[in-house]
């Protein structure tokens, strides 16, 4: 696969209506399950003909970036930011910067209270992308299903705390029973159209057979980083202050104090962790985000990487999706082999004679 064979193709964020295809040199791109990816690049101005089609096509904030890799798409987002350099031989490019969908929520704000009472939680979160897309000027063609998760919520979103709608809908995913999310980009294998469409569960899986992946073979390198820092056999959470008495002081909701007694019985040390939801409101809920942040935070945070050169299998719809991975070096002696599941994928196109590859990165399957 060559450089030539991606197409990047600049359009309307609102309207999706085509501006413009142009080169992207330098093209880096990567996607995420649990948080938002991104795309950079540089598009070279080497006349007056193309720096007017450029100025034509992106303004940051309104234009979308799909990256095509042959008639698949495998990346789309918005670009936010651009700059136009010249160099000391005067050559001219405008690098720009892009995020993912996902990105867009960033930039919106629940402006009304909203409720929900015994609600699925997937539908909690479809009524929020809905409440920004039904306002004047924001939509911007999220799809979404009717799938439900079988976990009723009840929330209470007050416009007082002028909450931005993609950390309502982080913050909803992530308590006990919670969910992941995402918003995919493909092409419909019926109409041909470009989608970007709201992925959940819990967690989110693809796929129907694995892929092998071996080292040596197919993983050209690996790393393997475990970080305690995180790690905590005690935790508790603060909630909002809630005071209905001007004259007492104020203090914050607390939930309740959990600790690992088991894990500190077998030797490990007492170490603390906490956390804050300064808009929650309701005891039950924040007792849900500690004991969700609790299991988090229990063993050391591993995430493996791994990098592998781009083949038919490779492809960003391996994201949620499961391989099996198989080592055998010094540090694995005796052999690795176990299942692990997509949670990233960072991809670098070919360039100058640089091969394709890209870098997965890996949770316990």
């Amino acid at each position: 696969m060559r450089m030539s064979d991606y197409r990047v193709s600049l359009c309307d964020l609102r309207s999706d209506q085509l501006l413009d295809v142009l080169p992207l040199q330098s093209v880096a791109f990567d996607d995420y399950i649990g948080k938002t990816g991104s795309a950079s690049g540089s598009i070279p101005i080497p006349n007056r003909e193309i720096a007017a089609r450029v100025r034509s096509a992106v303004t940051p904030g309104r234009t979308a970036l799909w990256i095509e890799r042959g008639r698949e798409i495998w990346w789309g987002g918005i670009v936010w930011t651009a700059s136009v350099t010249s160099d000391a031989r005067g050559f001219l490019s405008m690098q720009v910067q892009a995020g993912g969908w996902a990105s867009y929520l960033d930039h919106r704000i629940l402006a009304d209270s909203q409720v929900a009472t015994a609600m699925d939680q997937y539908d909690i979160v479809r009524g929020l992308i809905a409440y920004a897309q039904n306002t004047p000027g924001g939509d911007i063609g999220i799809e979404v299903g009717t799938e439900v998760s079988g976990v009723l919520r009840d929330r209470t979103y007050s416009r007082y705390d002028v909450p931005r709608i993609r950390e309502l809908i982080d913050q909803l995913g992530k308590v006990e029973g919670g969910f992941e999310w995402r918003i995919a980009s493909y092409r419909d294998p019926e109409s041909g159209r470009r989608t970007k469409r709201l992925i959940l569960g819990a967690p989110i899986r693809t796929g129907t057979s694995e892929i092998v992946l071996t080292h040596p073979g197919p993983v050209v390198s690996y790393g393997w980083p475990v970080d305690a820092t995180t790690v905590a056999t005690a935790w508790q959470s603060r909630g909002a202050t809630i005071n209905s008495n001007q004259a007492a002081e104020s203090r914050p909701l607390m939930s309740e104090l959990l600790v690992d007694d088991q894990a500190i019985a077998a030797g490990a040390p007492r170490m603390d962790g906490s956390s804050d939801y300064s808009t929650v409101t309701e005891q039950r809920t924040l007792d849900d985000h500690a004991r969700a942040d609790h299991a988090r935070a229990h063993a050391p945070r591993t995430i493996p990487e791994i990098t592998v050169l781009v083949d038919g299998s490779i492809s960003p719809a391996l994201l949620g999706a499961t391989i099996r991975l198989r080592i055998r070096d010094l540090w694995w002696h005796q052999g690795l082999d176990e299942r692990y599941r997509v949670v990233g994928l960072s991809l670098t196109p070919p360039e100058r004679g640089r091969p394709e590859s890209a870098r997965l990165y890996l949770e316990a399957a």
